[in-house]
């Protein structure tokens, strides 16, 4: 049976394919990070992934986000030391992970560049993370998480899977002339927040906004699924 749970634990700290996902988490000296996250779909959402389930013969009473099934999927992850997710309903969960090294968090051999790249240093300033999704690393993330997911992507159109080069307006169109406005405006209302504590004082931050040592990053999912452009998020501390 296919799965649907790789679509909400790619990068940054997952991909939700949902009206809501919220993470917290703080980055060690080491590379070590630690994180909680709560995730759920809207409801023209569930019925529009729910129809997919069935057509592609999934049970339709399984729950579509499936907190164990995550769990072991990360859990067998590169760079992932434990992880522990449940379901709050069918189609919510909330969860932890605890990363052993960020460098190789959800990683790929066959990757054509690096998702993260973290540098420590013992000055102000001299560790950084850095984050870079782009139409090249990105797919081969998803798959290296589960071939299946391209499934449920393609079907959805999502033009970082499918190799095309729409903008966030053409997809938003496409999916609602598919499978209608309430689906395509739940899309581009979807978002993803993230505050992530750092060891010390952050120095400087590209794609967030900084307040001593936390990093808060808002993130809108269609920018995610088109790529119009590469994202790049970077913290200095």
């Amino acid at each position: 049976m296919k799965k649907l749970y790789p679509l909400f634990i790619v990068p940054l700290l997952m991909f939700a394919f949902s009206c809501s996902a919220k993470i917290n988490g703080s980055l060690l000296n080491d590379g070590a990070a630690e994180m909680v996250f709560e995730a759920h779909l809207a409801p023209r959402t569930i019925t529009v992934v729910g129809s997919l389930r069935s057509f592609m013969g999934e049970d339709p009473n399984a729950p579509i986000l499936d907190g164990p099934a995550m769990t072991q999927s990360l859990s067998s992850s590169q760079g992932i030391k434990s992880a522990s997710i449940k379901n709050t309903s069918p189609s919510s969960i909330d969860g932890s992970i605890s990363i052993s090294n960020v460098d190789y968090f959800l990683s790929s051999p066959l990757a054509k560049g690096r998702f993260i790249t973290f540098t420590e240093g013992q000055e102000p300033g001299s560790s950084s993370i850095v984050i870079v999704l782009d139409r090249d690393s990105t797919p081969e993330l998803i798959s290296n998480l589960s071939p299946e997911a391209n499934d449920y992507l393609s079907a959805l159109f999502v033009p970082v899977i499918l190799g095309e080069t729409s903008t966030r307006s053409e997809y938003l169109t496409l999916v609602s002339l598919v499978y209608g406005r309430a689906f395509s405006d739940e899309i581009a209302a979807s978002r993803i927040h993230a505050i992530i504590e750092f060891p010390r004082p952050i120095t400087s931050i590209q794609g967030g906004a900084a307040s001593g040592r936390n990093a808060e990053f808002d993130i809108a999912l269609v920018d995610l699924l088109v790529l119009e452009k590469p994202m790049r998020y970077e913290v200095k501390w």
